[in-house]
C-alpha cells in the first residue's frame, strides 16, 4: 500500500530553542486478520535543565489513525548505551528485520518486512533512544546547540559534545529522570494522559523498567496499566562473580547445563528426556547439592566436596578436573570458549544455543565475535536506516548509534550515599511500585539460553520479593527458547507476541 502522507520537516520551537525537524508518514497494515491505518512518526523532544535546553532526545513512534485513548507503550533497550532498534526492529514494530527461523543473520543484502506480530495491534507504541544513542543528542549548555550542526540543523556530528557534557545522562539516576521528563512531555504534547500507559525495556532496559515503575508514578504523576521487563539485570551483584559469593555460579549454572543438553555434551541427559525437564534437574541440583558446595568450600569436606563437583561436571559437558579445579565456580567465557574448542568453535554469551568458528581456536581469551550480539548489527543498522529514511522520510545526516560503547565505558552510578555502598539493583523499587499502584501487571521474561542476564536469577528473585496473593497474581514470570534477544527466534517471537496481546487484553477487561 503507497503512503498517503509524506509530511517532511515537523519541527516546532520548543521555548526559546528548535531542535531538528522531524518526519512523518502514514501507512497501512494487515495485523489479527484487519487492515489498519496508521502514523509512523520520527522526531526530536528537547529535555531542559533550569528551563534551558539540555539534549534532543530521539524517538519514533507508530499510532493507529483514530484510535482514540488506546493503550500506550515507551519502549527501551539497554546497554547502557543501547538504542532502541533491537526491540523495535526485532519484535515489536509494524516492520522486522528479517532473520533466519533460529535467530541467526541472513546473508546480505538486509531488508524489512511486515511484522504480522507487531504489538501495534493492540497499543501504540513510543521507542525511546536514551541520549547518547540513536540520533539523541545533549545540547551544548553555553552555546545552546548540538555538536557542529547546532540550532536545529540536522548536519549534526556523530558524538554531539565532549564527553564531559555529555556524562550527565550517563548515570544511574540521571537517565531515569530523563526517560520520566520525556514520558509526561510526551504525554502532554499528545494529549494522552487518558491513555493506558506501559513500559517495556530489554537488558538495562529491564533494569530501567523495574526503577522507573517507582520513580514514573511517585515523581511523575504517570500511572502504568503494565511494565514488560525483558531479559533484565534487576540486581549488579549478581552479574559479577568471585571466590567469595555463590549467587552469580548458581544462576548461570542452569543454563550451561542447557547449552550442553543442545550441543550434546551433558552426560546426565536421561533418554526420551526433553530440554525443560533436564535444566529443572540441573536447576534443583544446583540449589540443594552445588549451592552447599560454592558456600561452605573446604568446610563441606573434601570426599563429598569432589563428589557434588564431578556431578556438576557432568551436568556441563566439561571435564570433571577442570570443574574440581574451579571448585564449581565455571566463568561463562571460559564455558563458552571451551564447550566445543576440540571442533575449532565456540559458543555465544548471549545465545549458548548458537556456535561459531572461533577464529583464534590457539588462544585461551574468549576473543571471537558473539554469534548474536556481533553478527546481527550489520541487519539492525540496515533496518534502522532504512525504516527511518525510506519509511518514515527522515532527513537528517546524523549517524544513528545502534549500541554505544562510549556511552557504556562511562557510565556512572549516581545513587550511592557512600563508596562503599555496593548494593545497586532494581527488585525494591518494583515492590515499591507494585504496593503503590496495586493494578499495574507485571511481566517478567528471558530466554533460556542467555548466559549475560541468565533465567535462574528471575526464578530466585521473584519467589524472594515477598509479595502478597493479590500481587502475585500480578506478577507473570515467563522464559522463551532462544537467547538475550529470544524474539529474533521465530517461535519465540510469535509466542511473546500471543501473550502480550493476552496481557493487554486482560487489562482492558478489568
Amino acid at each position: 500500500m503507497p503512503d498517503t502522507t509524506n509530511e517532511k520537516d515537523t519541527r516546532k520551537t520548543d521555548g526559546d530553542y528548535t531542535p531538528p525537524g522531524g518526519s512523518s508518514m502514514d501507512h497501512r497494515i494487515s495485523l489479527g486478520g484487519e487492515t489498519m491505518d496508521y502514523s509512523a512518526s520520527a522526531d526530536w523532544m528537547v529535555l531542559r535543565k533550569k528551563d534551558k535546553p539540555a539534549a534532543e532526545m530521539f524517538h519514533i513512534s507508530y499510532v493507529k489513525k483514530d484510535g482514540g485513548d488506546r493503550p500506550i507503550t515507551f519502549v527501551f533497550n539497554g546497554g547502557p548505551g543501547a538504542s532502541s532498534v533491537f526491540l523495535h526492529l526485532g519484535a515489536m514494530g509494524p516492520r522486522r528485520a528479517r532473520f533466519n527461523a533460529d535467530g541467526t543473520a541472513p546473508p546480505p543484502p538486509h531488508s524489512l518486512m511486515d511484522n504480522a506480530d507487531s504489538w501495534l495491534e493492540f497499543t501504540d507504541l513510543v521507542f525511546i533512544d536514551p541520549i547518547g544513542t540513536g540520533l539523541s543528542r545533549p545540547v551544548d549548555e553555553k552555546e545552546g546547540k548540538t555538536g557542529n550542526g547546532g540550532n536545529g540543523k540536522t548536519d549534526d556530528s556523530q558524538s554531539g559534545a565532549s564527553g564531559d557534557d555529555s556524562s550527565e545522562y550517563w548515570q544511574l539516576k540521571r537517565d531515569l529522570e530523563s526517560l520520566g521528563e520525556f514520558i509526561s512531555k510526551y504525554l502532554s504534547r499528545h494529549r494522552r494522559w487518558e491513555s493506558p500507559v506501559y513500559i517495556a525495556g530489554e537488558s538495562y532496559g529491564g533494569f530501567r523498567t523495574a526503577k522507573l515503575t517507582r520513580m514514573l508514578q511517585q515523581d511523575f504523576g504517570v500511572g502504568l496499566s503494565g511494565a514488560i521487563i525483558i531479559s533484565p539485570a534487576m540486581e549488579f551483584t549478581l552479574l559479577d562473580g568471585s571466590d567469595y559469593d555463590v549467587l552469580m555460579w548458581l544462576d548461570t549454572f542452569p543454563t550451561m547445563a542447557a547449552a550442553a543438553h543442545v550441543h550434546g555434551k551433558s552426560r546426565k541427559k536421561r533418554e526420551g528426556e526433553d530440554l525443560r525437564s533436564y535444566m529443572q534437574r540441573a536447576a534443583d541440583f544446583a540449589l540443594k547439592d552445588l549451592l552447599p558446595v560454592l558456600a561452605a568450600g573446604d568446610m563441606y569436606g573434601e570426599q563429598k566436596k569432589k563428589r557434588v563437583l564431578r556431578l556438576a561436571s557432568d551436568y556441563l559437558g566439561l571435564s570433571r578436573d577442570t570443574v574440581v579445579k574451579k571448585n564449581g565456580r565455571v566463568d561463562i567465557r571460559y564455558f563458552v570458549k571451551n564447550l566445543l574448542r576440540d571442533q575449532g568453535l565456540h559458543l555465544g554469551l548471549y545465545d549458548a544455543s548458537l556456535k561459531v568458528r572461533d577464529p583464534y581456536p590457539d588462544r585461551d581469551e574468549y576473543t571471537g565475535p558473539d554469534p548474536t550480539l556481533h553478527n546481527v548489527d550489520r541487519v539492525f543498522a540496515a533496518g534502522i536506516n532504512t525504516q527511518l529514511r525510506k519509511h518514515i522520510g527522515l532527513e537528517t545526516e546524523r549517524d544513528y548509534t545502534i549500541l554505544s560503547m562510549d556511552v557504556n565505558s562511562k557510565w556512572k552510578i549516581d545513587t550511592r550515599k557512600h563508596a562503599l555502598q555496593s548494593q545497586v539493583g532494581a527488585t525494591d523499587d518494583l515492590r515499591y511500585g507494585m504496593s503503590l499502584n496495586p493494578d499495574m501487571k507485571v511481566f517478567l521474561c528471558h530466554g533460556i539460553f542467555d548466559l549475560v542476564t541468565p533465567y535462574f536469577a528471575a526464578e530466585r528473585i521473584s519467589n524472594l520479593m515477598k509479595l502478597g496473593k493479590d500481587q502475585k497474581r500480578q506478577l507473570q514470570v515467563k522464559h522463551y527458547d532462544g537467547g538475550h534477544m529470544f524474539y529474533t527466534w521465530e517461535s519465540s517471537r510469535h509466542q511473546f507476541y500471543l501473550d502480550m496481546k493476552d496481557l493487554y487484553s486482560r487489562n482492558s477487561e478489568e
